[in-house]
């Protein structure tokens, strides 16, 4: 069978491209078709290391009964989430609506005009598990749409209103936001296990994150030890692969044991940003030690050979949900002998009852201490894992994720100072400007030599993050006027100059049924926080005043979206602390006999802002002909001081010295 989507790009498209049903991708044709034959649209969102979406494919989109009813009596349209994040937010919400909840697979049933008129997740091929099946769902619709249209449509155009009417309500920068988040956190903390609420458990590193800078500013070692006790059962937990390195999407159970098995970039990422800042703050080897196993991962099996990194790798191998990464006792003898695979197995929890479906997920969660002295086996059993089974590996490079990992790989070379991170971070950057840059646009996704659709917010608010992550730690001004260049594009695109806000696409995205703002923090942060942290950076960087109201204008529609629950809204929160209470801000005039300061981000702190003035400029002149380093805070400042003087005093944590 061939259907519409040959020739396509995305990984998960292709991955339906010989189904029996007849996939159009997203795109006039299809519509077109829709109306032209009086049909209702089915379409389906998911990813390719989706495994929920992998079942609905194989009980219902590989099978003929169902394919000849979609083919019969709708159109049928396959959308991959991760290139167009657009037409996945707006059905998101549309499914929500529906259901009350959402999730990948999302199912909806629209009109030739896009109008949704049902939703839903999963549905297995025939009634089971509660839920309706599939084969009933279609021929339900198609009665309704052949004897009662009417109803259907009302609904469509209900839901439509419904979202579109949604207003938003700017307030006033609330200085209390940031308190009421901690108490919300420590309410749902599990102080046994770490992590928040009950299962399943997803990491959200800038909750630590958030958490973490409240702790520096506040000496609350409540609030670090939440993210501390987080950060070490994460890692004690099956959601860490002890074999390979790198971190799993989430967990099924409340105390990280068994995961959900697939790994995505934008999790380890912002994982090692947290890991990196738990070691900055405390100087315990551990943090450092997983922030680096993490991206060792990531640089040997995620990159490309030009450098960037790929999007994630699936949950299954052969069928089977985790079986790439569960072991028994025996396969761990047979590759390590008897005495080395006893004691191995003994301290990675590897037993002969099993802890998933009768096999082991390594972990540490009963481990008295860590130790390194199993790391010599693990090539071996990397090796065994990989001749075993495979997994599949979503090649696909994205601007957004790939931004994050470049801000991860940043800090990592600021605790580490192993320049090699910095290299890796420059690199994709370099790949970012060759494959996914034309001028100051910017494109969601690259692969097999093609780059896809115009970017959306979340592309260019990562990038500039990720820019001012490079300018923190090599202080390049052109870094810091390529992320001012591309925030006054974002500003020009998305920007609701009437509410406040910034739409998630833009005037040179396709136009849907509505542009929403998304400005709560998921899995990721929203596109709306990451610009508010950017903007914030910035102004502290020398923002000009233009850009200044804007900034006004993002905090106070952040501050409407968040005041109902701050908790969700974490990255933002970190900006509106920044912006309250700034940061340290050190101006170095510089000499122009002395322009090295690559010693400089191993002795701030990653929090502090470091702005570089021209001597010419007058404002900061320098001492004894000297470079000079001047420190405020507070809204004071203290008198100058040459280097030698400046990196005496001041120096970022060490192993062992804790920050606060």
């Amino acid at each position: 069978m061939r259907n519409h989507l040959q020739g396509q790009t995305s990984p998960y498209l292709l991955q339906h491209a010989k189904n029996p049903v007849d996939w159009y991708p997203w795109g006039q044709a299809a519509f077109e078709k829709a109306a032209a034959e009086d049909k209702p649209v089915f379409l389906s969102i998911g990813y390719s290391t989706c495994h929920w979406c992998h079942v609905m494919a194989h009980e219902s989109f590989e099978d003929q009964e169902i394919a000849e009813i979609l083919n019969q009596f709708f159109v049928s349209i396959k959308v991959d989430k991760e290139e167009r994040p657009d037409i996945d937010s707006i059905y998101m919400a549309v499914c929500q609506a529906f259901t009350g909840g959402g999730g990948w697979p999302t199912s909806i049933f629209m009109t030739a005009g896009q109008k949704p008129f049902f939703a839903g997740t999963y549905f297995p091929k025939t009634a089971r598990y509660g839920s309706i099946g599939l084969k009933e769902l279609l021929l339900a619709v198609q009665d309704k749409w052949q004897n009662d249209r009417k109803a259907l449509l009302h609904s469509a155009n209900e839901i439509v209103d419904m979202i579109n009417n949604r207003q938003p309500h700017p307030s006033d920068t609330d200085e209390t936001l940031p308190e009421r988040a901690v108490e919300l956190y420590q309410q749902s903390f599990d102080e046994r296990w770490g992590g928040f609420g009950p299962a399943p458990k997803f990491p959200t590193p800038h909750n630590l994150l958030f958490l973490m800078q409240h702790a520096q500013k506040h000496h609350d070692g409540n609030a670090l030890q939440m993210a501390e006790k987080t950060l070490r059962q994460m890692y004690r937990g099956g959601i860490f692969d002890h074999i390979g390195y790198g971190f799993c999407r989430y967990s099924t159970d409340a105390y990280y044991l068994v995961p959900h098995f697939e790994k995505m970039l934008y999790d380890n990422a912002l994982l090692i940003l947290a890991y990196c800042r738990a070691y900055e703050m405390t100087g315990q080897p551990l943090y450092r030690q997983v922030a680096e196993k993490t991206a060792s991962y990531l640089l040997s099996e995620m990159t490309s050979a030009d450098g960037g990194f790929y999007s994630a790798q699936d949950a299954d191998s052969d069928g089977e949900e985790g079986k790439y990464y569960v072991f028994t006792p025996e396969e761990i003898r047979n590759v390590l002998g008897d005495g080395g695979g006893a004691a191995f197995s003994a301290y990675y929890g590897i037993t002969d009852r099993g802890n998933f479906e009768g096999k082991s997920i390594p972990n540490l969660l009963h481990a008295a201490d860590f130790t390194d002295q199993f790391d010599k086996h693990l090539p071996a059993l990397r090796h065994y894992r990989k001749t075993r089974t495979a997994l599949h590996t979503d090649d696909k490079i994205l601007t957004s994720w790939n931004s994050l990992m470049i801000a991860a790989l940043c800090f990592l070379y600021r605790i580490s100072q192993n320049s090699a991170y910095l290299q890796a971070a420059k690199r994709t950057r370099q790949f970012i400007e060759k494959n996914l840059c034309d001028g100051d646009a910017l494109y969601v996704s690259w692969r097999n030599g093609q780059r896809n659709e115009n970017g959306f917010l979340d592309d260019y608010a990562c990038y500039i993050f990720a820019l001012l992550s490079l300018y923190d730690v090599s202080f390049d001004r052109a870094y810091l006027f390529r992320a001012e260049e591309l925030t006054q594009k974002a500003i020009r695109t998305f920007f609701d100059h009437n509410s406040g806000g910034f739409y998630l696409s833009g005037k040179e995205n396709e136009t849907l049924i509505f542009r929403p703002k998304e400005s709560y923090d998921g899995a990721v942060p929203s596109g709306n926080s990451l610009m508010a942290y950017n903007l914030v950076r910035l102004n502290h960087l020398n923002l000009d005043e233009k850009t200044n109201e804007i900034l006004q204008k993002q905090l106070y529609f952040m501050s409407g979206e968040a005041k109902e629950y701050p908790a969700g809204y974490a990255m933002f929160l970190m900006a509106l602390s920044d912006y309250l209470e700034p940061p340290e801000i050190i101006t170095v005039s510089r000499s122009h006999e002395d322009d090295d300061l690559k010693e400089l981000p191993f002795v701030v702190s990653s929090s502090s802002i470091v702005r570089i003035s021209d001597v010419e400029d007058g404002r900061y002149p320098l001492l004894n002909g000297q470079t000079a380093f001047y420190v405020c805070q507070n809204h004071s400042c203290l008198p100058p001081v040459t280097k030698q003087g400046f990196y005496e005093k001041y120096r970022v944590t060490r192993e062992g010295e804790p920050l606060i």
